[in-house]
């Protein structure tokens, strides 16, 4: 069934492994067709994480840091119940208020300074500048032959209070069904 609301593509990454998917349709047609698709995949990303008791606002709070590749339109399309708020930030502006950071374009020094800071923090971390996902984000979009693809970096979310629901990993395997 969640394969359905929204057609997601995966590329596992853990050190020992990769796993390739099927990936998100991102036909440019003149009316914001990559926008829709990458805050589609945002979107869905946020409804695969469950941030910890406490902090069980439906509400989030997405920075984004850095100029993005894939859209400058940043709105994510939660399926069901939540919404996010964008807010533009910089470097040295990003507060724990943030439970979502979007990482576009920056300088790797700045990128190294921001997943050091959000380890053990319930922050979820995206990007789109770093499609093998080595740099540290949890997960890692990619633009390839006119489709949106993702990356996991399971290493990132292990370290961190946010629990990733195991269904992302299943659509990434090939598992995820449309029941």
């Amino acid at each position: 069934m969640l394969a359905s609301l929204f057609l997601i593509g995966a590329l596992v990454t853990t050190p020992q492994m990769s796993v390739q998917a099927a990936n998100q349709t991102a036909v440019e047609d003149g009316s914001g067709g990559m926008a829709r698709a990458v805050n589609r995949m945002v979107g869905g990303i946020v409804s695969y994480a469950r941030w910890p008791t406490g902090s069980a606002a439906t509400a989030r709070t997405m920075c984004v840091v850095g100029a993005p590749r894939l859209t400058d339109r940043m709105a994510p399309d939660v399926p069901g119940p939540g919404s996010v708020t964008v807010r533009r930030v910089t470097t040295a502006t990003v507060t724990p208020e943030c439970d979502i950071l979007f990482l576009g374009r920056m300088p790797v020094a700045d990128r190294r300074q921001l997943i050091a800071w959000v380890r053990g923090r319930p922050i979820l971390t995206i990007t789109d500048d770093d499609a093998a996902c080595i740099y540290g984000a949890m997960f890692c979009l990619s633009n390839k032959a006119a489709s949106i693809s993702f990356s996991v970096n399971i290493d990132a979310i292990g370290r961190g209070p946010l629990r990733i629901d195991p269904r992302v990993l299943r659509i990434g395997g090939g598992e995820g069904g449309a029941s």
